[in-house]
């Protein structure tokens, strides 16, 4: 049928602040649907409490409240607007629960809301894990021995019953929280007090553990007319007992038997009938016993999830746009593909391509963490990478994932310790897929590491082939490969800088250049849904090893955005918020705008948000080779966080135009001797410092400079590194550590100004003009880092004399330092003198912020700066903020609860929420300085 006629105006929940197990996926999620539904002509609403995030931008909705997510909100925002519909299934579980929370009070129909997308009743039967179990049993589809517990006596005689090793899952939590396996007697009272107390409800399911067996995932939509397809099969890299945000997982299944996977197809469909009559998405999960292939179902979300975004970059099918046209009444068959423009969206796509997933984990932020994995999950972003072969998409994905390795090994950080290396296969943390190639590097049978790690035989015979074809390589010399086997290794992933390592005495350059001499170089693939049945309209590219190039290239003139790849804590979805106004600022300037980036979560990666898309690594080799086949006037780098920063010196000796600041100015900003040079020719004070490369020239400085001082590398991000230190002992303990860490790099030693308040500013400067678009007061003190402290908008308790040279020092700052375009500076305030501590002329993580609390489009502005089309003069600049915007960093402690939760200079959040007061006697703001005033005494 066509669309439900009595919708005009659709309220969609947001997500909130970015937590581990909830990330940016639904910033994705969100923005498509919005963006959906204003196809359609319905008026769109938006309320999310992020202000980091593309969805609670102008560009994406016509109303947007950043407030809280609570029943208070909305109700405040059901009186203001007529909402004819709310569309909950963008929002992960916090969506979800806030809708049912409203249902339960009676505020849908007061209002005389419709939900859409979902039954209320069927977020009920899923997340109920009782409701679940006993629907799963109705219906005939297998699920594990288990029992419901509501208290400790419960949970006791379940695990007596079931017997062990069993699974402890909490009713009513995200991303496992409070979850986790018993494999003794001994640890179970722990791990049920643990489970019960994380459930909302006080409701634990105590479960068989099927321990060894192999998981999947199937992504489903459903219309109202009851048509039910699969767009994607997902099968983990990782056995059960890792939860699926923390596997290695691949597209389209490659395991799996055809008998298999249709019994799994038609139990998914069975299972998403049964929950309730609605139309939308779904995702659910399976077990299968690797032995007969009997299947269990694990869980069923009734809304996307964080496989729906993975699956819609893997397939090039958009889900959640399609879901919100599902949702409003539209069904498949009425709805045009996206990519092929010709085609119906009622068909399954066909992959002629292998997707791999591979987690990012920050466990350096988390000192003292367990970082063994298992049901709760524990990283923080991902990424994800294309190729036509299982092992050249996870070479590449390793690629991707900003840890300093060139591949999956052959890069010189590969483990020798065969006691280390078998204890790691065993308890599977953040490396275990590096240290099984190690493993088989050593020497050690497959059958010896499938035994241990119960991974599939099949993937790890892949990765043993890439051991094989090392071992051929150093046969050779760079001179003598023979082009077959040359081009067998590029298609099997590896980088020119695995092989440059694998030869010896032979340099990155050297491999590339000898590859080209032989005519092999990349070709570029479209992902088109269809394995090219019918043509696709949409440039949404990989690369690969082949003969047919499908990226033709225009005769507009180009400009390149280098993405931020994946999340991780100091880099965050703020940096991709940037990129997609770097993207509209290009189109709208007359260029021709190409998204470089491998996160698949992020509205960047979105098919229809670039001119072009390359879903590749922001790697060196990958983005050498898409600039000298698109040849563009030049490359934003500014905008992509330290990723894309990092490839400014690349470029610079390339002789590739960097749009915006330029190399060397943005180098002084970073090099500390530099910057501090101009700090004093300027005449503007500065923390005393010093550079040491040694521990012996660190005691030294220390000396000079007096402690405390403040310790950290040079080029980093979200404070990395960073330790304050008052004696000489432990400063020789933090600079041998940091140096073994980050190996040629120097370290910054500074005088730590003590008690001494922290702001920053951010503005944009065109070469001639500055605007300062905001500056921040934090509540926390100097040695807080930035991205962890709350912070204000405008200052409240900052005196003029303070502003007034903070104005001074950041417009002397952007004009020495040429900017073109964005310039973050931290200022330390100490008894009414302010000091600078450092510049980043590029995006910040507060430009976003900044600019939906003035609803000023900053970033957009500042892009076209860069791209040199407008001055400042050109635009209008109003604010608009009525009393004070408050920035609430948001903490994920939960997931590790042994780890030091002591704030300091190394960032530790994972996400913001904003919050506005109108006045100063707000009880939250009272509350803030009272705060700040202990800090500052103690």
């Amino acid at each position: 049928m066509p669309k439900d006629s009595s919708i005009k105006s659709v309220l969609i929940i947001g997500s909130g602040p970015i937590i581990i197990g909830q990330a940016c996926e639904f910033d994705y999620s969100g923005s498509q649907a919005a963006l959906s539904l204003k196809e359609e002509g319905i008026e769109v609403s938006i309320i999310n409490s992020n202000p980091a995030t593309i969805m609670t931008d102008k560009v994406i909705a016509d109303h947007v409240y950043l407030r809280p997510l609570n029943c208070q909100s909305i109700e405040t925002i059901l009186q203001e607007q007529k909402i004819d519909a709310v569309l909950p299934t963008m929002g992960g579980q916090t969506a979800l629960n806030l809708c049912k929370e409203a249902e339960e009070l009676g505020i849908w129909e007061k209002y005389g809301v419709k939900v859409i997308g979902v039954d209320v009743a069927a977020i009920e039967k899923t997340e109920n894990r009782e409701e679940f179990r006993q629907l799963m049993i109705d219906i005939g589809v297998g699920i594990a021995n288990s029992r419901i517990a509501n208290s400790f006596l419960e949970g006791k005689e379940a695990a007596q019953e079931i017997g062990f090793p069993l699974v402890i899952r909490p009713s009513y939590t995200l991303g496992g929280t409070g979850g986790g396996f018993v494999h003794k007697k001994e640890e179970f009272d722990a791990a049920l007090s643990r489970g019960l107390q994380a459930s909302p409800t006080h409701e634990v399911l105590v479960e068989q553990a099927v321990l060894g067996w192999k998981e999947f995932e199937l992504e489903l939509l459903r219309d109202n007319k009851d048509n039910v397809i699969i767009i994607c099969s997902i099968e983990n890299f990782d056995p059960m007992g890792i939860h699926t945000g923390d596997s290695i997982t691949v597209a389209p299944a490659m395991t799996l038997s055809d008998r298999c996977y249709q019994e799994m197809r038609n139990q998914a469909i069975k299972m998403m009938r049964a929950i309730g009559n609605f139309a939308g998405g779904c995702n659910v999960q399976f077990s299968v016993n690797p032995a007969d292939e009997s299947i269990i179902a694990i869980e069923i979300n009734p809304r996307v999830s964080r496989s729906s975004a993975l699956a819609s970059k893997a397939t090039g099918y958009p889900i959640a746009k399609i879901a919100a046209k599902l949702a409003i009444g539209f069904n498949l068959d009425e709805i045009e593909n996206q990519i092929t423009k010709t085609t119906s969206a009622y068909f399954e796509p066909t992959l002629d391509y292998v997707i791999v997933k591979v987690p990012r984990w920050n466990f350096d932020k988390f000192k003292g963490a367990n970082k063994e994995l298992g049901l709760q999950m524990k990283s923080v972003g991902e990424v994800m990478a294309i190729g036509r072969t299982f092992i050249e998409a996870l070479q590449k994905a390793t690629q991707s994932l900003e840890i300093g390795r060139a591949g999956l090994g052959a890069d010189g950080r590969q483990s020798r310790n065969l006691e280390e290396i078998m204890y790691g296969l065993e308890h599977p943390t953040w490396n275990r897929v590096f240290l099984i190639k190690d493993a088989m590097s050593l020497g050690v049978p497959i059958e010896s590491i499938r035994k241990v790690t119960r991974i599939d035989k099949w993937f790890l015979v892949q990765i043993q082939e890439l051991v094989i074809l090392e071992q051929e390589l150093k046969r050779y010399s760079l001179n003598n490969i023979p082009k077959d086997f040359f081009l067998t290794l590029k298609q099997k992933g590896f980088s020119d800088i695995q092989i440059a390592w694998l030869l010896g005495n032979v340099t990155e350059d050297e491999v590339y250049d000898r590859r080209k001499e032989l005519g092999i170089k990349r070709v570029y693939k479209m992902v088109d849904t269809c394995a090219a049945e019918f043509q696709a309209q949409t440039p949404y590219y990989y690369s690969t090893f082949e003969d047919e190039n499908e990226s033709q290239v225009s005769d507009k003139k180009k400009i390149i955005v280098l993405g931020s790849g994946p999340n991780r804590i100091g880099q965050g979805i703020e940096f991709d918020y940037s990129c997609v106004h770097g993207l509209l600022a290009a189109k709208e300037s007359g260029y021709e705008s190409i998204m470089i980036n491998c996160n698949p979560e992020t509205v960047s990666t979105d098919f229809n948000m670039a001119d072009k898309l390359y879903f590749e690594p922001v790697f060196w080799e990958h983005v050498r080779e898409i600039i000298e086949h698109e040849k563009p006037e030049g490359v934003i780098v500014q905008l992509g966080g330290q990723t894309a920063l990092k490839m400014a010196e690349k470029l610079h000796e390339k002789g590739i135009k960097i749009i915006g600041t330029t190399f060397n100015d943005m180098d002084i900003a970073e090099d500390r001797g530099r910057f501090s040079d101009l700090l004093k020719d300027l005449g503007i004070p500065y923390p005393k410092y010093g550079v040491a490369e040694s521990a012996e020239e660190a005691i030294e400085v220390a000396h000079q400079v007096g402690y405390p001082v403040l310790v950290r590398p040079s080029y980093v991000l979200g404070g990395q590194g960073m330790s304050i230190v008052i004696n000489d002992d432990d400063l020789e303990k933090a600079v041998v550590k940091l140096l073994g860490d980050l190996p040629g790099n120097r370290v910054l030693i500074d005088h730590f100004l003590d008690r001494a308040e922290e702001a920053e500013s951010d503005s944009i400067c065109d070469g001639e003009d500055v605007h300062i678009i905001g500056l921040m007061e934090h509540i926390e003190p100097a040695g807080i880092h930035s991205g962890d402290s709350s912070a204000v908008l405008p200052p409240f308790n900052l005196s003029e004399n303070v502003i007034r040279q903070m104005e001074e020092y950041t417009v002397k700052l952007a004009k020495s330092l040429n900017v073109r375009g964005l310039l973050n500076i931290q200022f330390a305030i100490k008894q009414e003198k302010v000091y600078v501590i450092e510049a980043n002329p590029r995006a910040s993580r507060t430009v976003p912020f900044i600019a939906k609390a003035y609803d000023v489009p900053y970033i957009n502005i500042a892009a076209k700066i860069m791209l040199g089309v407008n001055k400042l003069k050109d635009f209008n600049i109003e604010r608009k903020l009525v009393g004070y915007a408050i920035k609430e960093p948001v903490f994920s402690f939960d997931k590790f609860p042994d780890v030091d939760k002591q704030l300091g200079p190394e960032m530790k959040s994972t996400g913001e929420a904003i919050r506005f007061i109108t006045g100063v006697d707000d009880p939250y703001f009272v509350k803030l300085y009272k705060e700040k005033s202990m800090y500052l005494s103690k």
